[in-house]
């Protein structure tokens, strides 16, 4: 792929090198904060991916950034492998650990440290989980946009690292737009200190963004400033029914326009999602289920009733036009949520269909429907003995299929993603939207991009961890 290989650090790390490195960990930080063996719980050992990693040398959970300077520094003198990790929510094996490994772990690295409501900022530590910076956000009078499922388990560190996305991508980016400062250790233990509070700052390149979604490969994030947007207190909620996605199309550019602009989620469900939704318990089913496709549309704001009646009217007028049959309006907070579980059902989805392949593709907006198409042919013709679901982000190109009960063999796995990848090729799409390479999708990287990114992040892969030490094996 490149013309330059990673190479692991466990390989020629010797079994007496690894007892000093054990060693010079406990002399610094202390017998009781490096774990070893039977020590270490069997959460470390894998996120929510199928991804299956080795088993670590040690486990350190940190409690400030001068200690995570201090193990990156010895490993680094030592050529020992450190895997990063966040709340292990991930779905592409970044966070596995490799044979051998020191885990980092970054949940003691947990907490808020200022709230700036004349900048509209917040920094926090690393391993601060995604939900309790959005109810101090809240409880603050602003509004931290990142959500994902993982809400209440993920980390920021983590979401930074993996450039989360979730689902108000389509009004307020992905996470690199909602950081506006970091704190990275690098893997000789340098604290690059980046902690920008400001919205324009053009002194030179912007190092941060190096750092966002190179999934600890490159450094290891400690703390973050995040950009607030306005406190919302509720949002017009619908979930419609449309006759193709062509309709899904006109309907989200109609939607934008009508409400200039602030449509906070647009969430795409085929057919075989909502079935399978509307199955698991205590989900129901707002529509009918023989509609060709459903969309979830949700526009928050400071004063909801007030923008009421121009939500209504948008919806009409897509009716008028035949983009909409049918649609149900959320009449409070309650029927919100309910019409949110829909969406949100796919991780009871994930574990009745065990085990699943999930798949996380992105596509021009305007391709998103052929695109399907061939996907689906490929199933019912290669691959009909499988069941696969169809939903996704889609006011910002990402379509997501879970395939699954899928056979423990591999091949079929593999012969899947083979089929499925080259479709996304063929559209110039990415095999990745928000999910990561991590381990499980690095033989699929060049599907995406080109000999010369890939040798363009080799070099800055060299540059910044030359022993290879930080997350070894993972993207590339």
């Amino acid at each position: 792929m490149m013309n330059a290989t990673l190479v692991n650090p466990t390989e020629s790390t010797s079994s007496g090198s690894m007892a000093a490195v054990v060693a010079a960990l406990k002399q610094e930080l202390g017998d009781a904060e490096v774990l070893t063996g039977d020590q270490i719980s069997t959460k470390y050992l894998r996120d929510w991916s199928d991804e299956r990693g080795g088993v670590p040398l040690a486990l350190v959970r940190p409690r400030s950034t001068q200690e995570v300077s201090a193990l990156l520094r010895i490993c680094h003198a030592h050529g020992q492998a450190v895997t990063p990790q966040g709340g292990l929510t991930g779905l592409a094996g970044g966070a596995v650990p490799s044979e051998g490994s020191v885990v980092l772990s970054l949940e003691r690295m947990s907490g808020i440290t200022d709230i700036d409501t004349g900048s509209a900022t917040m920094t926090v530590l690393a391993g601060t989980p995604l939900q309790v910076i959005q109810e101090a956000a809240q409880q603050a009078g602003f509004f931290y946009a990142l959500d994902l499922g993982a809400r209440g388990s993920c980390q920021i560190g983590g979401n930074i690292a993996t450039n989360a996305g979730g689902n108000r991508v389509i009004r307020y980016g992905m996470a690199r737009q909602l950081v506006l400062g970091l704190e990275v250790v690098l893997a000789d233990g340098t604290v690059l200190s980046m902690m920008n509070q400001m919205v324009k700052n053009n002194a030179g390149p912007d190092l941060k963004h190096l750092f966002i979604g190179s999934e600890g490969t490159l450094g290891v994030i400690t703390r973050a400033v995040l950009r607030l947007h306005p406190g919302v207190s509720g949002a017009n909620t619908a979930l419609v029914a449309l006759p193709d996605f062509d309709a899904v199309v006109h309907f989200l550019r109609h939607a934008q326009q009508g409400l200039s602009g602030q449509v906070s989620a647009f969430e795409v469900m085929w057919p075989d999602f909502y079935l399978a939704a509307t199955a698991v318990p205590g989900v129901r089913a707002p529509l009918p289920k023989h509609y060709p496709v459903y969309v979830l549309i949700d526009v928050q704001s400071a004063a909801p009733e007030a923008e009421a009646e121009r939500f209504q009217a948008m919806l009409e007028q897509a009716m008028e036009q035949g983009w909409v049959l049918d649609a149900a309006i959320a009449q409070s907070h309650a029927e919100c949520q309910d019409f949110w579980a829909l969406r949100d059902a796919v991780a009871e989805m994930l574990q009745l269909n065990a085990p699943t392949i999930n798949f996380d593709l992105s596509v021009p907006i305007s391709k998103i429907g052929v695109c399907v198409d061939q996907l689906r042919a490929v199933m019912v013709a290669r691959f009909a003995h499988l069941k696969a679901m169809f939903f996704g982000h889609v006011g910002d190109g990402n379509i997501h299929v879970v395939v699954g009960p899928m056979p423990q063999d591999g091949v079929t796995e593999h012969q899947l993603e083979a089929a499925f990848y080259a479709i996304v090729r063929d559209f110039s799409g990415s095999v990745s939207a928000e999910h990561g390479i991590g381990l499980h999708k690095k033989q699929w990287l060049g599907h995406s991009r080109s000999q010369a990114e890939l040798a363009v992040m080799m070099a800055m892969k060299n540059a910044l961890d030359p022993g290879h030490i930080l997350n070894p094996g993972k993207i590339l």
